[in-house]
């Protein structure tokens, strides 16, 4: 593994929205943003093209391939938090070491869980077009999955705006109520 990254200093708060691909991630991590006035990142996004390259052709990433991805995160968030706006960034965050990175270089995140079971994600994934994690490393990221300790779990299971108003609530943000 490479450095750690050196903590960020001040009250910037980093909010992960995490779990297996399929579960929701983008969708609460840009509504939880969009709801509080924070900076949505989508993890995808930062993905290398090498790495898009390989899930797209059915192979699970490595460490190695992950590492400087988990830089590259770590840099935007530091760029994203600047403005001094809570970031709400969806990253799979499927290891402890990879939570741990994250929260070297940000001492004050936050984990949401999304949790579901096979089955349910599976379906999901194989009714959305246009991305290039394909159903069939699934079973991969479930196998890699190391469930968090202290996160704010959700399930999946839930309607979205439930699983929002819930994560929203358990992150300590008040809202006025939705009309």
């Amino acid at each position: 593994m490479p450095p750690l990254p050196k903590p960020e200093t001040g009250s910037r708060k980093l909010f992960v929205v995490m779990g297996v691909s399929g579960c929701g991630k983008s969708t609460v991590a840009r509504a939880l943003a969009e709801a509080v006035g924070g900076v949505f990142l989508e993890g995808d996004d930062l993905h290398p093209a090498a790495n898009k390259a390989k899930m797209a052709a059915g192979i699970p990433l490595a460490d190695e391939d992950r590492w400087p991805w988990y830089d590259r995160i770590i840099q935007e968030v530091q760029s994203a938090a600047a403005g001094g706006r809570p970031v709400f960034l969806s990253c799979s965050a499927l290891k402890k070491t990879y939570r741990d990175r994250l929260r070297a270089a940000f001492p004050e995140i936050r984990f949401v869980y999304l949790k579901g079971d096979f089955e349910t994600i599976k379906t999901r994934m194989e009714s959305r077009s246009g991305h290039f994690m394909p159903p069939a490393l699934l079973q991969s990221q479930f196998d890699a999955l190391e469930e968090p300790h202290g996160a704010v779990t959700l399930d999946v299971a839930m309607p979205v705006v439930h699983i929002i108003d819930r994560a929203l609530t358990l992150l300590g943000f008040r809202l006025q109520a939705r009309s």
